[in-house]
């Protein structure tokens, strides 16, 4: 499976930037920014304000892959709660 690398300009904060994101990425970034109710210009923005990656690209890579390990610890306490194993995640 060959996924293409894309290169898209966004608006954030007033300046026009440029993202190169394969389109797996692009995809559920948009479907983030939706859920949390916004737009990819905030979501960029908000990234960009932590200042924690030099590359902006890879700072939204690694927000998507955090939402969803988030989202599957968030599951495995689930998991474990419904189990009966009060406060312990589920063992692989």
């Amino acid at each position: 499976m060959t996924s293409l690398i894309v290169k898209r300009s966004i608006i954030v904060n007033g300046h026009k930037t440029s993202v190169s994101l394969e389109e797996a990425f692009w995809s559920d970034f948009k479907a983030i920014a939706q859920a949390q109710g916004a737009t990819l210009s905030e979501l960029v923005g908000e990234i960009e304000r932590t200042g924690e990656h030099a590359n902006l690209s890879s700072a939204i890579r690694l927000f998507v892959l955090e939402h969803f390990h988030q989202r599957t610890e968030a599951a495995d306490i689930h998991r474990a709660r419904a189990n009966g194993q009060r406060g312990q995640a589920l063992q692989p």
